[in-house]
């Protein structure tokens, strides 16, 4: 297979688009967003080739990473080909557990950031999970599907709406999938939720709420190796909200975004940038790295989003502050309302109190509305682990779909709306919060898409 250059493919990438610009060639304009022209065909619905055995790749095996190369061994049809990190402890603890096992011992690639590039050269890998720090996700899915190979990436998918683009028209061009793993989709009460917007138990939706609300100053303590020694410099980076997908991933697929409705603008501001500074100051030197930072992300960031059909999303953002956890995963409808964190379910019509109260006992609503999904696998998801089961059961699942010849339930697009909130985000606060348009990268195919069914 012939070699590639993920700087050259970039450099071409960018300046395509920005001659596609100046010349007036785009395609026209969505809600005042220049949308480049197509370069292959929509992969919303995109089915791949059966196949009897997924052989599988890793680049990136740290917290998350090491996780998933446990839970993919334990999934029928599977065979883990090759591993690739920098980091030479991560990568052969992960070899060592697949042995353990009784398992092939993969290739493994290392020595240098290219390393991955390598690996994607091998003729007997049909998928690849790349779980490394935000600024690889995009470079390597582009680099990952121009190999021939479907991409499925850690949120979020990208960082700027020039990566969104590119790997949305690598995806179109290659035929190829390109799925952030939005793990929270998978939760039982998310599933549960999603079936019953289906059923129509909360009436004509209206409104969503979504957030990422987790406690993370400890990391900034991982100054060498693990999250906290990449992430924690993004606080000093970009004003917004900087993981914006957990929560809204769910409240998305609620309301149909990408098939039926799509993201037409949003409005943003940050509270001040005080909790990151005065952790560093107490719990580092004066003249440690932690200290030398200026942090700008608002501790909390607030984001509006409005939708084509006129329905609100509320998104928040918040890993500073001492609080509980929360991703809100609110749904308002014009019947009633569904909220997380503590679960409660408010009705006018169905509900076991009146709908000025909430019902906090959900053992009867899992047991009509829990998902098929979950019904199935849940017992298993909850004994392989990843967050309660979500993680498992989100990689049975993408397994099981390349395996019978299905539609994955999140594509390059869904990836693209979710993480663009981030870089928009960060325009609106800079601007006085701003309307900032959201682009449609389906490119007007959300208008007849069919909405992610309830499968199992």
């Amino acid at each position: 297979m012939k070699q590639f250059n993920r700087r050259d493919f970039l450099k071409a990438a960018s300046a395509t688009a920005a001659a596609s610009v100046i010349s007036g060639c785009a395609t026209g304009t969505q809600s005042g967003v220049i949308t480049p022209p197509a370069q292959g065909r929509s992969v919303i619905g995109l089915v791949a080739p059966k196949m009897d055995i997924v052989r599988v790749g890793f680049i990136g095996l740290g917290q998350r990473g090491f996780g998933h190369v446990k839970r993919m061994s334990h999934i029928a049809g599977t065979e883990i080909k090759a591993i690739c990190d920098t980091h030479d402890e991560v990568l052969q603890r992960s070899a060592n557990y697949l042995t353990d096992k009784g398992l092939a011992k993969p290739a493994l690639y290392t020595g240098a950031d290219n390393a991955y590039q390598a690996m994607l050269n091998r003729d007997d890998i049909d998928i690849v999970i790349i779980s490394t720090p935000w600024s690889w996700h995009a470079p390597m899915a582009i680099d990952t599907m121009n190999s021939g190979k479907h991409a499925f990436v850690e949120v979020p998918l990208a960082l700027t709406v020039e990566e969104m683009w590119q790997l949305v028209d690598t995806a179109e061009r290659t035929q190829k999938n390109c799925m952030m793993m939005e793990n929270v989709n998978y939760g039982r009460d998310e599933l549960m939720v999603l079936n019953m917007v289906r059923q129509g138990v909360f009436g004509e939706l209206l409104h969503g709420e979504a957030a990422y609300i987790h406690e993370l100053r400890w990391q900034m303590k991982e100054v060498e190796h693990k999250t906290g020694s990449w992430r924690t410099a993004w606080h000093a980076k970009r004003n917004g909200n900087l993981y914006p997908t957990h929560g809204l991933g769910p409240v998305s697929q609620y309301m149909n975004i990408n098939r039926g409705d799509r993201f037409d603008f949003l409005t943003s501001m940050s509270s001040p940038a005080l909790g990151r500074s005065a952790y560093a100051k107490k719990e580092f030197p004066a003249d440690h790295q932690r200290n030398q930072l200026n942090y700008i992300a608002g501790d909390m960031n607030t984001t509006l989003i409005k939708t084509v059909k006129g329905r609100s999303i509320m998104v928040q953002h918040d890993t500073t502050t001492p609080r509980p956890y929360s991703r809100h995963n609110l749904i308002q409808g014009t019947n009633g309302v569904f909220a997380g964190f503590p679960n409660r379910i408010a009705l006018e019509d169905g509900g076991s109190k009146s709908f000025h109260e909430w019902d906090y006992e959900m053992a009867d609503w899992y047991k009509k509305y829990d998902h098929p999904l979950w019904t199935k696998m849940g017992e298993e998801a909850e004994r392989n682990g990843g967050h309660g089961g979500m993680d498992f059961l989100m990689f049975w699942r993408m397994i099981y779909c390349l395996r019978n010849g299905e539609a994955l339930d999140q594509d390059v697009y869904d990836g693209a709306a979710w993480s663009v909130i981030s870089p928009l985000s960060a325009q609106s606060v800079s601007n006085r919060s701003a309307s900032i348009d959201i682009p449609d990268f389906t490119r007007g195919a959300w208008q007849s898409a069919k909405p992610l069914g309830i499968v199992g």
